[in-house]
């Protein structure tokens, strides 16, 4: 094992992928020249050269329609948005090319495309970068959604997509890109659509996702203090949802609260909790807790975005509340 930074993690994906298939490149706003906005593509350039590591125009309804028309003509792009709240520009291109095409052409054109970028909030960013958009792909059909939490499942996640002959969101975050861990060594991919369970515990299940599942660390950590063990699923993947490993669970714990960086409606909770009651409802013995962001556009003070943000205290609060210990 190796200790990378997550960016790094991401960086050795894209570069291993790129030396086995000369038909992946990677496009985006500044991913050439300067390394990458967050130096996650740092040093590809004087690699794979300019035809492979393409700086683009702040165009990204431009940019990601090219690396869809490319990737029906048989090439893998990796198209880097500086945020995903910068896709909205593009998301024509996503929901109504990308996502379609193989059906609209009754299976003549593939769309092997991975547009990967940060998700949800990052600090003091304000209303307009601070959004959560899982849930928002996860409802189109035809497109994977994949959200990891530490560089070692970036790694592995982020190979898997790239070799998906469909059309993969693969969100990051701007605040994990420093976040250190161990990488197995050599070549190795993780399948998508495969929770992992980070913590095995008897007590109560804990289901989330990207980089608010550090609160729920934090908080198992204190609620082992006072002899409650909680159980932590990392869905990894999003969309397809690896609904099996979270009702076997729940089967054993009886107790579940799902901990998601989102607004509170029509979110992967949401989806969640519909899979839980229709397969496992017997096996609940309280209601199921969701812990979301507040239903507000994220604030910029600093004081008002730590309530906004869901955190360990609120963790801690929702599996007291299913253990009627509150």
């Amino acid at each position: 094992m190796k200790t990378l930074q997550f960016r790094e993690a991401i960086c050795e994906a894209m570069s291993e992928e790129m030396r086995l298939d000369d038909t992946i490149y990677l496009m985006g706003e500044e991913v050439a020249e300067y390394n990458g906005a967050y130096k996650a593509s740092k040093g590809m350039l004087d690699e794979f050269g300019p035809e492979r590591v393409v700086d683009t125009p702040i165009s990204e309804l431009g940019f990601a329609g090219i690396g869809v028309g490319s990737a029906m003509l048989g090439n893998r792009p990796i198209i880097e948005f500086m945020t995903f709240n910068f896709s909205l520009v593009g998301i024509d291109q996503i929901i109504n090319n990308a996502a379609k095409i193989r059906q609209m052409s009754g299976g003549q054109f593939a769309c092997p495309i991975v547009f990967r970028g940060p998700t949800a909030s990052a600090g003091q960013l304000a209303a307009t970068h601070s959004q959560a958009f899982e849930s928002w792909y996860a409802n189109c059909p035809g497109l994977k959604v994949v959200v990891p939490s530490n560089p070692a499942d970036a790694k592995g996640l982020l190979k898997a997509s790239i070799r998906d002959d469909d059309p993969v969101i693969f969100m990051e975050s701007e605040q994990m890109y420093g976040d250190k861990g161990e990488v197995p060594e050599g070549e190795y991919t993780i399948p998508l659509g495969v929770a992992d369970i980070k913590r095995a515990g008897t007590d109560v299940t804990i289901v989330s996702f990207g980089k608010i599942i550090k609160e729920a660390y934090k908080a198992a950590d204190e609620l082992e203090k006072e002899g409650i063990s909680c159980e932590i699923i990392d869905l990894r993947t999003v969309r397809p949802m690896d609904i099996d490993c979270i009702i076997n669970s729940v089967k054993k714990t009886n107790r579940l609260v799902i901990l998601e960086e989102a607004w509170p409606f029509g979110n992967v909770a949401t989806e969640i909790i519909y899979h839980v009651q229709d397969k496992a409802f017997d096996y609940l013995d309280a209601p199921v807790v969701k812990i979301n962001t507040a239903d507000t556009p994220a604030p910029y003070s600093p004081v008002l975005l730590e309530e906004w943000l869901p955190n360990s205290g609120d963790v801690i609060k929702g599996v007291k509340k299913v253990m009627y210990k509150s």
